[in-house]
């Protein structure tokens, strides 16, 4: 096929020798299937900021820290350059964390570097050499959901103890090869200890598993891994082989809202009768 203009640099500089065809088109990135000498990778095209449809990407990119502090305040400015720093960041996230990942032992595919917004990486493929199917065409088993669903708890953990939410984990975005579940697109990975929506984040991802292992093994949709899972990582007792349950009781004690509202009135009454007492003395 014709080479896309934004990998024809990667072409001419002899890191890509031939694009062979188009993988598919996401709302942030288009993904093509390359020939790098006698390997086949993917070649991950970054769409720019104006046609990328990423809801909330301020909201992922929260607690991102820019180490040069000209990138940092051009960044807040949104100047031109800016504009292009902000770019860098959100495309090196990804292979930051494909690097973090794989070496906290969470299956993800293999980088090989970010050129110019084409990120090149290992193209996961099944036992016929064929590209893996995303887990939303995978059909299985209530055992095979279970064992599954576990994996993924498990990686969920190590990314968590990397520092890392994956922030839009779902069945479209795991593959799934002969050894099982792989996790893919991370561009809006956050950091777990610097972003205010991490939980939420980490919540939804559990719950989207959750939601669909759960189509094939029931048990899973009543369970509790996100409180479970998070509450250990508060608390600074959670560790990359922590084993979970899924079960999770509440130990903090809901505020009582009418008791305080009442103690806020009888408080109020007070100061009102001191300050009618206070003007019956001044008129006397």
């Amino acid at each position: 096929m014709k080479t896309p203009k934004r990998i024809q640099p990667l072409v001419e500089d002899g890191l890509i020798d031939e694009v062979l065809s188009r993988l598919m088109s996401g709302k942030e990135a288009d993904v093509f299937i390359v020939r790098c000498g006698n390997n086949i990778r993917c070649a991950k095209v970054y769409k720019e900021a104006s046609k990328r449809n990423f809801k909330k990407a301020v909201q992922y990119q929260e607690g991102r820290k820019v180490r040069n502090s000209r990138r940092a305040r051009a960044m807040e400015k949104g100047s031109k350059f800016g504009r292009k720093q902000q770019e860098e960041v959100w495309q090196n996230a990804e292979v930051d964390a494909l690097y973090k990942l794989a070496n906290a032992g969470v299956r993800v595919p293999k980088p090989y570097g970010c050129f110019d917004g084409v990120l090149l990486m290992e193209l996961i493929t099944d036992e016929n050499g064929d590209v893996a199917p995303r887990l939303d065409d995978v059909s299985m088993s209530a055992e095979q959901a279970y064992e599954d669903h576990s994996i993924m708890m498990q990686y969920v953990i190590k990314m968590l103890c990397a520092g890392i939410v994956h922030g839009d984990l779902s069945e479209f975005n795991v593959l799934v090869d002969q050894e099982g579940p792989v996790i893919i697109d991370l561009p809006q990975a956050v950091d777990a200890a610097a972003n205010n929506n991490a939980f939420s984040m980490l919540q939804r991802d559990i719950e989207n598993m959750q939601n669909y292992y759960g189509q094939y093994e029931p048990s899973l949709l009543s369970m509790q891994y996100a409180k479970e899972i998070w509450a250990l990582y508060e608390e600074g007792e959670l560790q990359p082989d922590s084993q979970v349950t899924g079960k999770f009781t509440e130990t903090q004690n809901t505020a009582d809202v009418d008791s305080v509202m009442l103690e806020i009135k009888a408080a109020f009454e007070e100061e009102q009768a001191r300050q009618e007492r206070l003007r019956a003395l001044h008129e006397e």
